[in-house]
């Protein structure tokens, strides 16, 4: 399948504008043209039948009892080839010679006071017609001889005429055909150039994303930290922004998934490496131990490591959607206290204390597993992470709770590492592999719950976790 060009698609549009722009422009000049050389024609054609009529007034005024003279073509000027005819009451008709070739239709009855045009062929050719009605003032006598008084003792009656001009249009047709052959002819042309052009003009302004391209050829997950240099150019720069934006979200993820696979890596090689180091040497060197010891510690080291498998098989679960939630009703303050005696053994260890304040809503609608799997990871990692003889402070609240020990050795830099996969900014203890804060994090996500930390003045890490109104609300409706 050939990719598309977006040359071509950019050749394709200006050339199909330019088309309807100068072919738009085209066909409007050609009718603005054709208006202006008719009415041209008309008005030329209707001044000659004017002075027409005006020299038969004149004719029939200085020789009344004689036939009129007939005016040659000539006296009109002009090198197309003009006819008329005339019609007066009582005299015979004049006209032209050679006379008209071809009539309007119902002349001259439909002749009026107000000039008729009128479009005429004859063997080929176009001719031009004018035709109306006019009034012959008969005069007594000449500008040399005085007026004479008939013999009734008044002036001759006015005679009612009709008169017909036509004269051929095959300059004013030729001139019309020639501007028609300009106006097609030249957008052709410019057509023509744009073709041959445009692609060139458009491959050229493109350079600078070619140049964008080669330079993105060498950027890639082998050579992380590159970034796009700004070409200045208004249209590029956006997507040259949005590329290192892709880039820098790329190489935060590998880094994450670097660090993951260093820390899967870690904790796995070191559980296998104390399961081989007991075995050897209890066996090269018994240390007399009893079998039930031996055996309890090989069964701590793989408790451990499989709880690092199943904290991972969950987490995956969990971040691809394929652990659902289940929603039901908990009561929360029995369920919190299971939670706290749960971590009694590890604070009697540590000789740490932990306390509770505050009052939880009666009932939680949401799925108890995956609450555990928050508020559990939360608990233990404070009670794990806490300075010996320190406290860990639970505050519960209508729309949530706090969850607080100190933490010394934490940073503002740190808190948007907690909940990193295998990320511990101190030495792990024992059986806590680094899951626990991502765990929380995606179990949360997963009950669309809230989960954020923050260290406040006297540095204490604070994991406040908030539930929408809803999840009490539906309870107190139900």
């Amino acid at each position: 399948m050939k990719l598309a060009s977006l040359s071509a698609r950019i050749t394709t549009l200006l050339v199909v504008t330019s088309l309807l722009v100068l072919g738009g422009g085209a066909k409007m000049m050609d009718w603005r043209v054709d208006h202006e050389l008719e009415s041209r024609f008309r008005e030329n054609l209707l001044t000659q039948a004017n002075a027409l009529s005006t020299m038969f007034q004149l004719e029939e005024g200085e020789t009344p009892d004689t036939a009129p003279i007939r005016p040659h073509a000539s006296v009109l000027g002009g090198d197309s080839p003009t006819y008329y005819e005339v019609r007066c009451d009582g005299t015979p008709v004049l006209r032209s010679t050679p006379a008209p070739p071809v009539l309007p239709p119902g002349w001259p009855g439909r002749a009026d006071s107000q000039p008729g045009f009128s479009s005429l062929r004859h063997a080929g050719r176009r001719l031009g017609a004018v035709q109306f009605r006019f009034v012959a003032a008969a005069a007594a006598g000449s500008h040399d001889n005085p007026p004479t008084v008939a013999s009734s003792g008044q002036h001759p009656a006015p005679r009612r005429c009709v008169l017909l001009f036509e004269q051929d249009r095959a300059t004013t047709d030729a001139i019309l055909l020639a501007i028609d052959w300009i106006l097609l002819l030249s957008p052709a042309l410019a057509l023509l150039i744009a073709l041959v052009a445009v692609p060139l003009i458009v491959r050229r302004g493109l350079r600078p994303m070619s140049a964008l391209v080669d330079r993105m050829r060498d950027i890639g997950p082998n050579a992380p930290g590159q970034r796009l240099t700004a070409s200045g150019m208004r249209e590029l720069d956006p997507l040259v922004a949005r590329f290192n934006d892709v880039l820098e979200r790329m190489d935060e993820g590998l880094a994450r998934e670097r660090q993951f696979a260093s820390g899967l890596a870690h904790e796995t090689r070191t559980r296998l490496a104390e399961l081989r180091v007991l075995t050897e040497v209890e066996s090269r060197y018994p240390s007399g131990r009893e079998l039930s010891d031996v055996l309890g510690e090989v069964g701590q080291i793989g408790r451990e490591l499989e709880a690092t498998v199943t904290a991972l098989l969950l987490l995956t679960r969990l971040q691809s959607g394929l652990e659902q939630s289940r929603p039901q009703a908990v009561a929360l303050p029995a369920w919190l206290e299971r939670q706290l005696q749960r971590q009694q053994a590890v604070v009697a260890d540590r000789g740490i204390s932990l306390r509770l304040a505050g009052t939880p809503p009666a009932w939680l609608f949401t799925d108890p597993a995956l609450l555990e799997v928050v508020v559990g990871n939360l608990l233990g990692n404070a009670c794990c992470y806490a300075p010996t003889g320190d406290s860990v402070n639970v505050q519960l609240q209508a729309n949530g709770m706090d969850i607080n020990n100190a933490a010394q050795d934490l940073s503002a830099d740190d808190l948007p590492n907690l909940g990193q996969r295998f990320w511990r900014k101190q030495l792990p203890h024992v059986g806590h592999a680094g899951l626990g804060l991502a765990l929380a994090h995606a179990a949360a996500e997963a009950l669309q719950l809230r989960l954020t930390f923050c260290l406040d003045t006297s540095q204490r890490l604070h994991a406040t976790l908030s539930w929408p109104p809803e999840m009490t609300r539906r309870m107190h409706e139900s």
